[in-house]
């Protein structure tokens, strides 16, 4: 039997072996910290068995499929010590997540965060303890008794769901038994010290609000100690940028029970906003875009028509007009189809590249939504670009360069994924094949580094998504390219070619900032609500020492916003101590001190939020600084 190695090398067996065997014949370190397999590119358990030919690549907790099975491990060690702790639980589901993992449960009493460090004392005598964790399967029907014997109704709802003939396994550990696919370590002991417990939060069963509310716990596990404490230190990081919390200080956005999931923009956050918007359309005016709107509302015929409704209704807000279906848009793209088969195209008119800010709304479920990062109405900053076959490459090139370009601006580094057919996804197996092979292409050719990420590509076609870095190491997907066969296929747009024939025009669906709303809530988080100059709300404020002096302070204020600087007077009669402190938590970028001195020099002391006091400044050179720094914003994005 001939195993290949990941890198390359080629080891021969008489005899089949199990991953772990394996890792153990490579070396006693690296068998060590194993913690699964992948075999022919597949995920495996360290207990699965070798008996052919086969790729066999070792994963350790350095990758991300190996901190997963630590993770997944780790979320049984915590559901044993609960059981032990509290034998009425009952177990529903405790999958790996991306910072972590969670187990819901079903508690007889309510479970308070203080219990932690009581949960977290029995997870270490279960690490200490050494259990050696064995797999096994079951039939069906004795699956469901052995569930059923274990009073665990959660597991048996699951497994009486699965399909049959589906094999049915468990993970076993001293007294403690899971339905679980795995993988997992070896033993309780592979878990380690690094790991804490985090937070609580309700969650349906099957995430349906009409099934009962269980309690989810929210736990983390590294390999090693100091990754522990390095994450520990980015949440704490990531509490005090809560863009809910800091949104509501800086007064930018709020949120209302009479409408749970719309966000309500203060005047502040609205300038914030308006500002975004204006650079989006600075930059796609320069990038040969045109800028359209359509409707909120359009008929269920026109979204059966482009697909949504088979594939997306549930997550639709409809409404019926003149005793007929419409729906509220989710989407922009079948607006914007409209747009084009408007009038007839040629090929000169192509590549037509269209813009479209549209407000759309998704019915996301209640537990789900999460400030700005998870809202039902949004704007989305689409743009659909219809093209020739031959024009492919240039324009997914021409998008990657301007979503480059607004993320450079920000300070924000990024990394690509290519996402694949899904399995509910429409359009022959041919068209998939040319577009993913179109956008993979494009890609090499920008030397764009990119992982493919298999099965998560839109239902009319593939995808390359940016995700993108914030200042504290979190990872946020926004950006997006689509290439799309199918629409202009079922819409049937043409446009005459060169030939004098008509045509089937190929379709892009992109976005830069993807949600401005999300996109808002990342930027407050990014910097923790100090926004540059040219993004602040307030980027100057007027600071009179005393009312004696406000008339001046009022002619310093005109001065800045008849320049188009965005300024404010504090006319408080407060202590300049006082108004100097307001203005630093207001996290202002610029604060104009004025007193006698200042009024007979016609000067302003100037105080900023990156240099602290930078002394008296002629009020006209102040304003050339401020002009200059707005205007020259994307080659000093990462200064401040």
């Amino acid at each position: 039997m001939k195993i290949t190695l990941k890198d390359g090398s080629v080891k021969e067996y008489d005899r089949e072996m199990s991953v772990y065997e394996i890792a153990k014949d490579l070396s006693e370190g690296l068998a060590r910290v194993a913690c699964a397999g992948e075999i022919n590119g597949e995920a495996a358990d360290l207990r699965t068995v070798v008996d052919r030919d086969a790729a066999v690549n070792i994963l350790t907790a350095k990758d991300e499929k190996g901190l997963s099975a630590l993770r997944h491990t780790a979320s049984h060690v915590m559901a044993q010590a609960v059981k032990r702790l509290y034998p009425g639980v009952k177990l529903a589901i405790g999958p790996s997540i991306a910072d972590g993992f969670y187990y819901d449960m079903e508690f007889e009493s309510p479970l308070t965060s203080d219990e932690f460090e009581k949960i977290e004392g029995e997870m270490k005598k279960i690490i200490k303890e050494d259990l050696e964790i064995t797999r096994f399967t079951l039939p069906r029907d004795e699956a469901i008794a052995y569930m059923k014997e274990r009073q665990e109704p959660y597991k048996v709802e699951l497994i009486e769901d699965l399909p049959e003939g589906e094999e049915i396994s468990f993970y076993k550990q001293g007294e403690f038994v899971d339905l679980c696919a795995g993988p997992h370590l070896r033993s309780t002991r592979d878990v380690g010290k690094a790991f804490k417990l985090m937070s609580l939060a309700g969650a349906y069963w099957r995430g349906d609000e009409h099934n009962k509310m269980l309690t989810r716990l929210y736990a983390t596990a590294f390999a090693k100690k100091d990754e522990l404490e390095s994450y520990i230190t980015m949440m704490e990081e990531a509490r005090k940028r809560d863009h809910r919390k800091l949104g509501k200080e800086l007064g930018l956005f709020m949120m209302h029970e009479a409408g749970p999931g719309f966000p309500f923009f203060m005047p502040k956050g609205m300038t914030l906003k308006n500002t975004l918007l204006d650079y989006w359309r600075e930059i796609h005016r320069k990038a040969g875009y045109v800028e359209i709107s359509t409707p909120v509302i359009l008929s269920r015929s026109l979204w059966e028509t482009s697909g949504h409704w088979d594939h997306y209704k549930n997550n639709m807000y409809t409404t019926l007009i003149d005793e007929e279906d419409y729906a509220i848009k989710p989407m922009n793209c079948p607006g914007g189809i409209l747009y084009y088969a408007s009038e007839p195209h040629s090929y000169r008119d192509l590549p037509l590249r269209v813009g479209e800010l549209g407000l759309v709304h998704r019915h996301e479920k209640s537990g789900q939504l999460h400030g700005l990062m998870r809202v039902r109405c949004f704007t989305q900053d689409d743009a659909h670009i219809f093209m020739m076959p031959e024009q492919i490459k240039d324009e997914i090139k021409g998008v990657a360069a301007l979503i480059d370009q607004v993320y450079s601006l920000f300070g924000f580094q990024y990394h690509v994924e290519l996402s694949t057919r899904p399995e509910d996804s429409m359009g022959s197996d041919e068209d998939w094949e040319m577009a993913t092979s179109a956008l993979r292409g494009a890609l090499d050719e920008l030397g764009l580094s990119y992982v493919v990420n298999e099965g998560d590509g839109a239902f009319y076609g593939p995808k390359i998504d940016f995700h993108l870095v914030d200042c504290i190491g979190r990872t946020w997907q926004c950006g997006t390219i689509q290439l799309d066969f199918q629409l202009p296929q079922r819409f049937e747009i043409e446009y005459i070619g060169a030939d004098g024939e008509k045509h089937q025009p190929i379709m892009i669906h992109r976005v830069a900032f993807g949600s401005i709303e999300r996109f808002i809530g990342i930027l407050i988080e990014h910097f923790a609500g100090a926004f540059p100059t040219w993004l602040a709300p307030v980027q100057v404020r007027v600071l009179p020492i005393s009312d004696k002096y406000m008339e001046y302070a009022q002619s310093v204020r005109d001065k800045l916003e008849a320049a188009g600087i965005r300024t404010e007077l504090d006319v408080r009669s407060e202590k300049i101590g006082y108004k100097i402190r307001e203005a630093q938590t207001a996290k202002i970028p610029y604060m104009l001190v004025v007193g006698q001195k200042e009024e007979e020099e016609g000067n302003v002391s100037v105080r900023s939020r990156f240099a602290g006091d930078e002394g008296a400044k002629d009020l006209n050179a102040f304003l050339a600084d401020i002009q200059k720094e707005i205007a020259d914003k994307e080659n000093r994005a990462q200064e401040k």
